[in-house]
This record gives structure tokens, sequence and C-alpha cells, in this order.
């Protein structure tokens, strides 16, 4: 018993000079493990009588709980420390200046697309996106462009094979709605575009927005107080409109939109048109019932014109002091 109560003291002892966790650890395994001391010792008991085997099992029962109760609260107290030696370590001083966060924005781009779908969706027009990797057919065939096109050729377009390709307008998605919707439709398609060219005022990938209404009675008149109106809201009420005849093979009446600048040379800004007959005729819809306009928006080219920039390269530079222009627009 003597012995036993020795043990006992020269365990407080360790635990109470322990220094850190590891230690504290040691100590425990070492007296209280599987291999330990005070185990060991509990299993000799068997070679007591009765009645010391039940007063020395109490008794060290006991004082086990004792020394696990003071190897928590040591282990408590080097916790503690320890956070309190951190916090030392990592004073903040309020005193020094913060890490600012600057505020990111959006891409003139992307304002420029987005103020294009809210004004569409007043009117009625729902916004869907495409595939940008297209086949012969949708891109061309269906549009009623014909073989020998030359926007066909590889020095325009980006061919995978003979039949995939790099889309090189958003029309091709019209064909595909058409041909999956009855009418009547309006339909707005924003994306990515891509023709085999690249100066100051191309680049092989450009973003456009197409749109598209089919209905009985549709003409060009529709078409033209929606361009006005747009036009309106996107560059003031003091802008100069002006419509001259063109050429699409997808459409006929064409025609191609200009702006005025503060010189008063017209700058082209978007091609629009009634959907020619053999488009409808392509995607099953009858044309002594059905009419259909649509339009065509260059997003990098409008951009330019509301916000003054005169090279379309600035876009796709990432330059931050170029970008940092548009945070409040």
């Amino acid at each position: 018993m003597l012995n036993l109560n020795e043990l006992f003291e020269v365990i407080k002892i360790d635990v109470k000079n322990s220094k850190t966790i590891e230690e504290l650890d040691q100590i425990r395994i070492k007296y209280l493990g599987k291999k330990g001391i005070l185990t060991s010792y509990a299993k000799n008991l068997k070679n007591f009588s009765i009645e010391e085997k039940k007063k020395y099992s109490i008794i060290t029962s006991k004082k086990k709980q004792e020394i696990i109760s003071e190897i928590n609260i040591k282990k408590q107290k080097l916790i503690l420390s320890i956070l309190e030696q951190r916090i030392k370590e990592e004073t903040i001083d309020i005193s020094l200046p913060g890490r600012r966060i600057e505020r990111g924005c959006f891409h003139p781009i992307t304002h420029t697309i987005n103020h294009i779908k809210n004004f569409f969706v007043k009117l009625g027009f729902q916004s869907i996106n495409s595939p940008e990797i297209e086949d012969e057919y949708h891109n061309f065939n269906a549009l009623n462009i014909s073989q020998n096109h030359p926007a066909r050729d590889s020095h325009d377009t980006f061919w995978f094979d003979n039949n995939r390709l790099l889309r090189t307008q958003t029309s091709s998605m019209q064909i595909r709605i058409m041909k999956k919707e009855k009418p009547p439709m309006r339909f707005i398609f924003p994306g990515k575009v891509y023709r085999n060219d690249y100066d100051i005022t191309h680049t092989p990938m450009f973003h456009q927005i197409e749109g598209l209404i089919v209905d009985k009675n549709i003409n060009f008149s529709n078409l033209k107080w929606i361009i006005y109106n747009f036009l309106y809201d996107f560059f003031g009420k003091e802008v100069s409109i002006k419509f001259r005849p063109s050429y699409f093979p997808f459409t006929v009446l064409s025609a191609e939109v200009d702006i005025f600048n503060d010189s008063g040379k017209p700058l082209e800004i978007l091609g629009c048109g009634m959907v020619h007959p053999n488009v409808l005729k392509n995607v099953n819809i009858d044309s002594s019932i059905y009419s259909a306009c649509a339009f065509g928006i260059g997003i990098e080219r409008i951009t330019m014109l509301r916000y003054g920039i005169s090279d379309l390269r600035s876009f796709f530079e990432n330059d931050i002091r170029f970008l940092n222009q548009f945070k409040y627009n």
C-alpha cells in the first residue's frame, strides 16, 4: 500500500511538471496505458486475497480517476497557454493600413449583352443559348446560303471537317428553334461566333445577338419599330438612324442600319430583314400563313460606339486599367 501511495504521488508530480501536451500524453501512456505501470499493478491483484483485492481495487480505481482528472486539467491549462502564446505572437497592429479589396466589375461586352437582353425581355422575347460547334446544314444550307458562297471558304470559316465548323453566326439557332417550336415565337440568341479574320476592327471570335419573330401579319414596319426603339434605348433619343437596302441570303427584304457620328459619317451597326420564304420552308413553316423578321447585332461594334473605344482588341487584352473604366456603367 505504501508503494502504491508513493506511485500516485510520483504520477501527480510528473503531471504537474509536464510542459507540453505531447509530454503529458507520454505520462498517461506510461502509467495508464495497456502496458502501463498502474495497469500492471491492477493485474497483479489476482494474487491477493479476496478482502485485499476488494480493498485495493477500490483504492486503485479512485486514484486512477483522480489521475485522469489531473491529466485533463493539466491538458486544458497547456492548451490555454498555447492559445495565449499564439494570440500574443499574432497580435494585429490596428494602426497599420488595411488591405484594400478591389471591387470587380463586368466586362463591357457583358454590360452590353445584359442591356440588350433586358430591353428585349420587356418586349416578350426569350433569350436562348445555342451550340458554338455547328454543322453545315444549320449554319449554311438551311439559311439559304448557296454552295458557292464565299462565307463557306476556309479563309472565312473555321472548319473541323467536311461537315462540322465553328459557327459563323448565331442565325443557325433560328433554324433549330423554328424546327422545335410552333409560331408565334419571339427569341433572341446571344453568343460567340467565329470567323477567320483579325485586325483593328475584326477578331477571330466576337459576339452577336440574333433576334427572331414569327407570327401572322409580321411586316417590315414591325421590324423597323423594334430597331428604332432599341437604338433609342441604347444610344439615346438624339441618335440619327438610317435604313438602307442590302442583301442577305436568308432575308428578303433586307436592310442594314447605320447611325451617324458627330461628323455626320454613317456607321453600320446591324443587319435585318424579313425571313426568306425558303428558310421558312426548310423548317416546315407555311409562309402563306406566317411571316417572320430577324435582325443581327454585332456586340463589339455597338459597344465601341457607345463607349468611344477605338481598337476592338482592347476587349481581349485583359488590361485592368481599361476594364476599371466600366465599374459604374
